[in-house]
């Protein structure tokens, strides 16, 4: 695996990631990031993103992007763009077009090739973030020009993935100089500066802002998250097709037995919102979430909690 050559724009982004308040994505959510979110995080010092099919038309995708860009000007953080590469995304080239006008600095594709992406984002100067499930997925985004890979790991909320965090990160360190941000069950700071330390440039954090008061999420999907504990999720494909970590308490009050799970016949990565919206996704970081609150406050506790990790870290380190 190796890095494609650069754009132009990667080392400016390099620098304002490392000016970043913490090296933390605010994940995006299906139906639960909106602008609201993607702006509250981008002025609280991280990065704030959201999937491009939250919107429901080309035209709400781009009163979206024409709001997060002004709000975000200026902000401490930056914004980011989430886009579904999958053949199957009959929208992909008016989002595109959409993303060649607003030119989020950070793009993050999912579901599918980033190539569709690259050439149009490295034109501006930003760049492109490809999700991953495996060291062979990894290899094929940056063959396609990919400027970083999101690792999802085991742990992680909604379609998840199934390697250890420090083992995939620590594989793909071997062969790829480019960003990493690394994804599941981390929720607070102690874990943000673990992932660093392992060898991260960034953290994806979704469930962690699931019960934020700018986060999309119905009140009561809100409360389930703060009730919720490790042992409240289960791992299975019998929704959309594809694996995915859901709420055990959503799946029982929609019906369905855990025991009896079956794998579904076909894939469907959100044809059928429906299945988002009455069937509740987390991540295994779910039972450090035990308040709903602004974003900037989860931000400013996760910062003294990196602090305090990082100051462990380096006096462990003087030893």
């Amino acid at each position: 695996m190796s890095q494609n050559t650069a754009p132009s724009g990667l080392t400016s982004i390099r620098e304002h990631l490392a000016r970043l308040r913490l090296p933390v994505v605010a994940a995006p959510m299906f139906l639960v990031s909106g602008p609201e979110l993607v702006i509250a995080a981008a002025r609280a010092g991280i990065v704030g993103a959201f999937p491009t099919p939250n919107c429901r038309t080309t035209a709400d995708l781009e009163r979206w992007m024409a709001t997060i860009t002004e709000a975000c000007a200026g902000a401490p953080g930056l914004w980011a763009a989430n886009l579904v590469t999958h053949s199957t995304n009959p929208r992909l080239a008016d989002d595109l077009a959409l993303i060649a006008r607003y030119r989020p600095p950070v793009v993050i594709t999912a579901l599918g090739s980033p190539r569709a992406a690259v050439e149009v984002v490295h034109a501006y100067g930003g760049i492109v973030l490809a999700d991953v499930i495996s060291v062979e997925l990894a290899r094929k985004a940056a063959a396609a020009g990919a400027d970083g890979l999101v690792c999802v790991s085991a742990g992680a909320g909604g379609h998840t993935g199934f390697q250890s965090p420090f083992a995939f990160v620590s594989a793909l360190r071997r062969e790829f100089d480019g960003l990493i941000c690394l994804s599941g069950g981390i929720a607070d700071g102690f874990g943000i500066a673990g992932a660093v330390a392992a060898g991260a440039d960034l953290v994806y954090m979704g469930t962690r802002f699931l019960a934020a008061d700018e986060s999309r999420a119905v009140p009561a999907y809100k409360q389930m998250v703060v009730d919720a504990r490790l042992e409240d999720l289960v791992v299975s494909a019998a929704i959309t097709g594809t694996p995915a970590s859901w709420l055990l308490p959503s799946l029982r009050a929609n019906g369905y037995d855990p025991d009896q799970l079956k794998t579904a016949a076909a894939r469907d990565y959100g044809g059928d919102a429906m299945r988002w919206k009455d069937l509740w996704a987390a991540g295994q970081g779910v039972g450090a979430v035990d308040a709903q609150e602004p974003v900037a406050t989860i931000v400013d506790r996760l910062a003294d909690e990196f602090r305090t990790a990082s100051a462990a870290l380096a006096a462990r380190a003087a030893i």
